[in-house]
């Protein structure tokens, strides 16, 4: 009789628990609006240089518009190395606002240009975005030397 009993107690138990997961709750936000953020977008991602002389002005221009709801906070811009640097705008971007980044590339350095930068940002779409920068530096080319005659 007490198994009896507790089997049946023990199968109540293990419906009941059953029939309690097989019923949908609502999920907390299913219905409710998008969560408001900050949404990051650049004119470009990738600046070619073309062939540039060595030593010429090795800056360009990166414009980041928030396209979002919320304020756009860029904590970080960093260069793949310490020929490439950013200056990024260290304050928020405002919704619908756009501002520059400066990259500067060392064109002291001959040959190939295949850098990037890490954009770290408050972004709900990409918080990590990266850039690049891409061209050739020229070698200085070294004057003709005149030979006396003789």
């Amino acid at each position: 009789m007490k198994n009896l009993v507790l089997t049946l107690s023990l199968f109540l138990a293990a419906t009941f628990a059953v029939t309690a997961q097989g019923k949908p709750v609502p999920a907390a936000n299913a219905t409710a609006a998008p969560a408001s953020q900050a949404t990051i977008s650049l004119d470009k991602e990738v600046h070619d240089y073309g062939t540039i002389e060595n030593g010429s002005n090795g800056t360009c221009i990166f414009t980041i518009t928030n396209t979002g709801t919320e304020p756009l906070i860029i904590s970080r811009a960093k260069g793949s190395c310490g020929c490439t640097v950013p200056d990024w705008p260290r304050e928020a971007i405002a919704p619908g606002a756009s501002a520059e980044m400066k990259v500067t590339y060392d064109t002291k350095r001959t040959g190939a240009i295949n850098k990037s930068v890490t954009i770290t940002s408050n972004a709900g779409n990409t918080p990590t975005k990266v850039v690049r920068i891409k061209g050739s530096v020229k070698a200085k080319s070294v004057p003709a030397v005149a030979t006396p005659a003789n």
